[in-house]
């Protein structure tokens, strides 16, 4: 599973349409340069082949009075709604995949409902315990990674991420079980994107040609 399409896909769902710089823009200022592959170049890519694919509904829109290109405003389509809920989905129960796919999926968690969310994330949890045990079958903790010469210490890592993963995950359900966050049909949510124009402390000031379209 890629990150880049969740990433992209929420962003626009979050300003309900938006241009490819505004959504470059949100990815940065969430540091997704930096703990995924959402570069500029990924991202413009991503917003022309999902519009393709019918995922997203390109607008053209007129160019300013300050002049230049004319620029297009995405929106998910109804395709691209359940495309976007899918991979948040999968991305919350599954536990073997990248780390940035583990956290755009957090990033975008309180798009659900409460309770869908500790249901996904006790399924979770239950993978995570399946692989550890799976993991079991090859290496015993107790004996510690030089059973395995240096090649144990990959599967004590293993054990150890996975330990903490749960532990984490077994966390967040605790706190969204007593009521933290604002989830899916509660009221006002978070926001987590930038105004068109709001200047971004975060911003990378690369320059793409993809920033003019």
């Amino acid at each position: 599973m890629s990150a880049i399409r969740l990433l992209v896909l929420g962003a626009v769902r979050m300003h309900g349409r938006a241009h490819g710089y505004q959504v470059r823009n949100d990815l940065e200022y969430w540091g997704a340069h930096e703990w995924s592959t959402a570069k500029p170049g990924s991202i413009y890519h991503a917003l022309k082949q999902m519009a393709k694919q019918g995922l997203l509904h390109a607008h053209e829109i007129a160019p300013s009075t300050a002049g230049g290109p004319p620029r297009t405003e995405y929106e998910l389509t109804e395709k691209g709604t359940e495309e976007y809920f899918a991979l948040l989905r999968e991305a919350l129960t599954t536990y073997d995949q990248r780390g940035d796919v583990k956290t755009a999926a957090v990033g975008f968690l309180v798009d659900l409902p409460r309770s869908e969310a500790v249901t996904l994330l006790k399924e979770r949890v239950r993978r995570i315990e399946e692989w550890r045990s799976a993991v079991l079958k090859d290496y015993v903790p107790e004996d510690g990674p030089e059973q395995l010469g240096h090649i144990g210490e990959i599967m004590h890592m293993w054990v150890h991420t996975a330990d903490s993963e749960a532990e984490w995950t077994r966390g967040l359900i605790e706190r969204i079980e007593g009521g933290a966050y604002t989830f899916a049909g509660e009221g006002e949510p978070f926001v987590g994107v930038l105004a068109d124009g709001q200047e971004n402390p975060y911003a990378t000031g690369e320059r793409h040609p993809g920033d003019a379209h």
